[in-house]
């Protein structure tokens, strides 16, 4: 059933076509001006001659005048109708349509005329001509104002905003700030990586192996090869078969599909761009992250300084570099670099962790660093020198026993960025495999697969290379300001709207 305003404008789009009007147009309509070229170019005494189009956003009708407010895909210009002028012959379809309120607001209206200063000062377009483009069968939950001028009814509910983002964009027009800014960030970083002279690719989405990062994966199957596919999880290893195929630097910004739990830190379905370069390292890639960063905060907002949350984040160069036993120590003052399972345990018990017995060494010390040390790094930093259980793809570190040449880079309390020292040594490589099946076969459902195609790539020959995912996500929401994912997601994955029952 339709509500009381949905039937209303059904009997006004009836009176439309009755008056042999056809509100969904099928000519196009040529705009030469938006609200802004036409704000910020006409001065008193100039001329200008516009075509806009754009939404109502509000009218009022006061006899023989009538005033809109249109929102095309800038901002908001006022639009002053007047009988005559839109009636000049025996033709009086147009003063039926405006004056009898057969226009609504959310309708699509196309105007030619010519731009004046109104009495009050507000620069305004006096319409000559008006074309319906599109009849809005819904009312807009426009927000309202009390006597007080206090604003009630706002479209704020985050689950409806998400649901219908559609609407948000509409009625809540700073938010498609966000998402401008968004497509900004993914520009400056490839601006950065094209000037480098890296390439960007692209990798399978559906793949018969999934692997690249520790996550459970979506499946799904092919029915005329008949085999099970995957949706990626990561495509790093595909992009370092590129490498050992003779590019020097590709990239890819990527659609990742991850199997877990969501938050406002999580959403099933993610961006990342992924790098890889030959013959660099892991200190090589430090050094790009930076700088690439740096870059973006300064091409959104000129400046390195942000406001993210009640925090001020600054990323100028150079960044925090700390690494992983270190910080550990730092926040929960135990050096556990040298302790046997038994020992890690106990304390990781003893700080409030409760473990299933089958969680490897790398898993535990994992979640101590995300339970006491990742909430705490506001600064970007890098936190390096992984353990190397955590990182099966990574290079064993020049100097230290049982490290990763690995760093992830953390601000806001969040991993944002992924890195390592490639590993290119097959041997190596097979055997971290098996462990990871080990892992698998004692519960853990993230450990990696055995990749046999790729041990058979590297077995070629890989060059030392160093490898990087970032997430755009997580940066679009440091570089918004944005609390949540779904807040730089046009749309974010939800759970099923649940009806009301009758």
């Amino acid at each position: 059933m339709f509500s009381e305003q949905e039937q209303i404008r059904r009997e006004s789009l009836k009176k439309l076509r009755d008056l042999g009007y056809n509100p969904y147009p099928p000519e196009k309509f040529e705009v030469n001006k938006t609200s802004v070229e036409i704000k910020q170019n006409f001065s008193e005494g100039s001329s200008m001659e516009v075509v806009i189009a754009g939404r109502i956003m509000s009218r009022r009708i006061m006899g023989k005048a009538s005033f809109m407010e249109i929102q095309d895909k800038e901002g908001k210009i006022q639009v002053y109708l007047n009988r005559d002028e839109i009636c000049k012959g025996e033709d009086k379809t147009l003063y039926n349509i405006v004056f009898k309120k057969l226009l609504d607001i959310g309708d699509i209206v196309g105007i030619m005329g010519d731009v004046f200063i109104t009495k009050v000062g507000e620069i305004s377009v006096k319409a000559e001509e008006l074309t319906i483009l599109t009849k809005s069968l819904k009312p807009l939950p426009l927000p309202k104002k009390d006597s007080e001028g206090r604003i009630y009814d706002a479209f704020t509910d985050p689950e409806k905003r998400y649901r219908q983002r559609y609407v948000d964009l509409i009625v809540n027009p700073g938010v498609k700030d966000v998402f401008i800014k968004r497509t900004k960030l993914t520009n400056s970083m490839r601006q950065y990586l094209n000037e480098k002279g890296y390439l960007e690719v692209e990798t399978p989405i559906l793949q018969p192996l999934y692997g690249g990062a520790s996550a459970r994966p979506f499946k799904t199957h092919h029915n005329t090869l008949d085999i099970d596919l995957y949706l990626r999880i990561a495509n790093e290893l595909y992009l370092k078969r590129l490498i050992v195929g003779g590019f020097d630097g590709v990239y890819e910004f990527s659609k990742d599909f991850r199997n877990e739990g969501m938050s406002r830190f999580h959403n099933p379905e993610f961006t990342q761009m992924e790098l890889y370069v030959a013959y660099k390292d892991y200190f090589w890639m430090m050094d790009l992250v930076e700088e690439m960063v740096e870059k973006i905060a300064l091409d959104l907002h000129s400046k390195t300084e942000l406001k993210v949350g009640d925090k001020l984040i600054n990323f100028k160069r150079p960044w925090r570099r700390v690494s992983m036993y270190e910080i550990i120590e730092e926040y929960t003052g135990e050096d556990i670099s040298s302790l046997d399972m038994v020992e890690l345990r106990t304390v990781s018990k003893q700080i409030g962790l409760d473990l299933d017995d089958g969680v490897g060494r790398g898993k535990i010390i994992d979640e101590i660093f995300g339970l006491k040390c990742e909430p705490n790094i506001i600064q970007p930093t890098f936190v390096t020198n992984y353990p190397v259980e955590m990182s099966p793809l990574a290079k064993k570190h020049r100097k230290h026993e049982g490290l990763v040449e690995r760093f992830e880079m953390v601000c806001n309390g969040k991993e944002i960025c992924n890195a390592f020292s490639e590993l290119n040594d097959p041997i190596d490589q097979r055997k971290r495999f098996m462990e990871q099946l080990n892992l698998a076969k004692k519960g853990d459902k993230e450990a990696m697969l055995l990749d046999e195609d790729y041990i058979n790539a590297i077995e070629y020959g890989m060059p030392p290379t160093a490898g990087l995912g970032i997430g755009i996500d997580r940066l679009s929401m440091l570089m918004t300001n944005s609390s949540s994912i779904q807040d730089v997601l046009f749309f974010p994955q939800m759970k099923p709207e649940q009806k009301n029952k009758k």
